[in-house]
């Protein structure tokens, strides 16, 4: 019987893989037997979750990339057609958040920073659509292809702090939505366009936020755990199940849904 999580020798390209969590996803696709093609700003450190996916005895390539850039992921696309003759899955990863985006307890609405929230806006949604426009075109091509959105639990219920990362998420949301149906009305059943929302998991960005330096939890931190029915934060590898899910053929029957793991926190009520 076919097994209908096989990846191997996918082409996957990922935006947003030289963070804690994108890296972690690329090593395990890698390890799945994918050829995994990391886009970043960062030179350096695309180039060391290369070598570590290479050490491995698996695959991968860093290209420098910029998602807001329409010229520069073009470019991305011929080096990848060139190596590797076709592209079968996009991971919209790219995101992130500014301090002026976001209103803390001290603050209002009117000390958010308008251009900070469009910066926002720009990286996590124009930074999805500008992918998604660029890698799909040989998916359409070929009629087949999966393309996985970076969405967030802040897209559900708007979270104290992060205005415009949740309004930028929610946007996500309904772009995986509005692209399900497009891309199935347009080009046929063989091309699918989901997304997932993590929880909380703790990186770079959100690590001062939510933990201490000696590791315990802030007041922000300690409020997310008691809303959590799992009562922990979530771990790299919690996610590695989903997103092979919904790459696979175990999801072909799949579009348009936001997946999410979160260990109840978006189910939780007191």
């Amino acid at each position: 019987m076919k097994n209908l999580f096989d990846i191997n020798d996918k082409v996957i390209v990922m935006t947003g893989a030289t963070g804690v969590l994108g890296s972690s996803i690329a090593e395990y696709l890698a390890s799945q037997g994918a050829k995994i093609v990391i886009l970043g700003r960062n030179l350096e450190n695309g180039n060391n979750i290369v070598k570590k996916i290479i050490n491995n005895g698996d695959e991968a390539i860093f290209l420098q990339s910029d998602v807001l850039d329409e010229k520069i992921l073009e470019t991305n696309r011929e080096d990848i057609i060139s190596k590797y003759g076709t592209i079968d899955i996009l991971i919209n990863a790219a995101g992130g958040n500014i301090p002026g985006a976001t209103i803390t307890p001290e603050k209002t609405i009117f000390d958010i920073n308008a251009n900070d929230f469009k910066s926002v806006v720009d990286l996590n949604l124009i930074g999805t659509v500008l992918p998604t426009q660029v890698f799909l075109k040989p998916m359409v091509d070929k009629k087949s292809g999966v393309v996985v959105n970076f969405s967030s639990v802040a897209s559900f219920h708007p979270l104290t702090r992060v205005a415009g990362y949740s309004a930028a998420k929610s946007a996500i949301n309904n772009f995986t939505e509005f692209m399900a149906i497009e891309t199935a009305k347009k080009f046929g059943s063989h091309i699918r366009i989901n997304a997932i929302a993590p929880g909380f998991f703790l990186a770079e960005q959100n690590r001062s936020l939510l933990t201490n330096p000696d590791g315990s939890l802030t007041e922000r931190g300690d409020s997310i755990i008691k809303q959590t029915p799992f009562a922990r934060f979530g771990e790299p590898e919690d996610l590695f199940g989903t997103i092979h899910y919904l790459i696979s053929d175990a999801s072909k029957f799949v579009t348009g849904t936001v997946a999410v793991v979160d260990g109840g926190f978006t189910k939780y009520s007191l």
